[in-house]
């Protein structure tokens, strides 16, 4: 795909007001200028399938997919007729609305391992009423986060175990521990570190590599063993790994399990659910012990993202939306690879991820991750018209775009052999993009984009 002169003018002017309105210019940190090339889009205007529109009317292939929450594709019809026909009835009442009921059946059809569910709006939600579920029912106090898994919550008890801890109080953060994936003996060292003190262990099912020696179920077995809940994590496995979460793929039944992004194709949905002894603990039946506050949001069962979230889950049921998924996602990496192989690049740029789930690692010449090359490697992306900050694919993602986002790859490729052999500064323009836990702002990532965006 050949290079584009592309237009950020409307984009540029957007950025300074944003940044003066709004903290770091965007509500979701992963969305921030500081992620992204100066030559980017900075602002979205509509999506169609697995195309997206910036502000200035350029047009992209997109991965990503709203941060994996939409599966389906943008604007997918099956989902917005149903959440159109619900929002002519009215989104919010005084009394809870029948499609309640009907979306936890069509849930828990679905995820078979839950016998219980509460919906919400965001992963945060979800996880957040895990945890306090688990401390409930266990009368415990400390929780183990799986610390190779980047992301749980924008809540104390998750972020006080990152660098950007500013706020949160010393006590929170030391409830929080954690052990490491697919080693087991850090899995008992906290339990015998902390005997009888350990409520809940929270982790993603996988990141990408399969558990290793039976490494889920063997975790499963601990915490039950030392009275702890388990506590999976299904925001991105969830209606990609299986239509029923890693879960069924795995086999594994968890004591509570948290979904959210792709189960309503974008509309704001999150579900907390697991087995009926934990969940009942917030309800009205039980008598004999403290009630939990479980999750009580105003907009928690908004109908039209309910009805959404009913036509998404019955699409996966129905459709190959799963086989789709590994498919062009493998499909994707072959593509790649051939192209790494042809520049001579396979020991700097690697596909990594399963199939349904791709992301990409940029290293430098030491062979170290390099958010420089990461950055030139978007931007060059960007230019042949395609918007990559991962390798997520959905349901609309065609042989075509593969072909186009693989040509694209492959002129990307060229330049980034160029920065290896000269210097990436030769090549990329303006700063490199950064991570988003830092305790501290780059004075250049805080400055120059807004000078850019309003000089050009």
């Amino acid at each position: 795909m050949a290079t584009m002169i592309r237009n950020f003018e409307k984009s540029n002017q957007l950025r300074p007001l944003a940044h003066h309105l709004i903290p770091g210019g965007s509500h979701t940190y992963a969305k921030g200028d500081d992620q992204y090339p100066i030559l980017s889009p900075g602002f979205i205007a509509r999506g169609l399938g697995s195309h997206v529109w910036d502000v200035d009317g350029n047009e992209y292939i997109e991965y990503g997919m709203g941060n994996r929450a939409v599966g389906l594709g943008h604007a997918y019809p099956a989902v917005l007729e149903a959440v159109t026909r619900q929002l002519q009835l009215g989104c919010n009442f005084t009394r809870p609305a029948s499609i309640e009921v009907e979306c936890a059946e069509a849930f828990l059809e679905t995820v078979p391992g839950a016998e219980m569910v509460k919906f919400c709006k965001d992963g945060s939600d979800a996880t957040s009423g895990a945890v306090r579920l688990a401390r409930a029912a266990t009368g415990r106090d400390y929780i183990a986060r799986c610390r190779d898994h980047p992301f749980f919550s924008t809540d104390d008890w998750f972020i006080g175990t990152t660098e950007m801890n500013a706020g949160i109080p010393r006590a929170v953060q030391d409830l929080t521990l954690s052990f490491n994936y697919n080693d087991i003996a850090s899995v008992q060292a906290l339990f015998d570190q902390h005997p009888g003190k350990v409520a809940a262990l929270i982790l993603e099912a996988s990141r990408g590599d399969d558990p290793e020696n039976n490494f889920l179920h063997e975790v499963r077995n601990l915490c039950h063993r030392h009275g702890a809940l388990l506590i999976l994590d299904e925001m991105i496995t969830g209606f990609r790994w299986h239509t029923g979460g890693a879960q069924q793929f795995y086999r594994i039944e968890p004591d509570l399990s948290c979904f959210g992004k792709a189960l309503g194709n974008g509309f704001s949905v999150s579900a907390l659910a697991g087995k009926r002894e934990y969940m009942q603990l917030g309800g009205l039946e039980q008598t004999d012990r403290p009630r939990v506050f479980l999750l009580s949001t105003t907009h928690g069962a908004e109908t039209h993202a309910l009805a959404g979230a009913i036509a998404t889950m019955h699409v996966y049921r129905h459709e190959p939306v799963i086989e789709h998924l590994y498919a062009q996602g493998q499909a994707l990496r072959a593509g790649i690879a051939q192209a790494t192989t042809r520049h001579g690049l396979n020991a700097y740029v690697k596909v990594v991820g399963r199939a349904c789930c791709l992301a990409y690692a940029t290293l430098d010449q030491d062979r170290v991750p390099s958010q420089a090359f990461r950055t030139l490697f978007l931007q060059e992306t960007i230019k042949r018209g395609v918007l990559m900050p991962s390798l997520v694919v959905s349901y609309a993602h065609s042989d075509e775009d593969l072909a186009k986002t693989i040509d694209a790859v492959d002129g990307a490729l060229g330049v980034y052999k160029q920065a290896l052999e000269n210097g990436v500064g030769n090549y990329l323009v303006g700063r490199p993009s950064d991570v988003v836990f830092r305790r501290f702002n780059s004075h250049h990532v805080a400055t120059r984009d807004l000078e850019m965006a309003t000089h050009g």
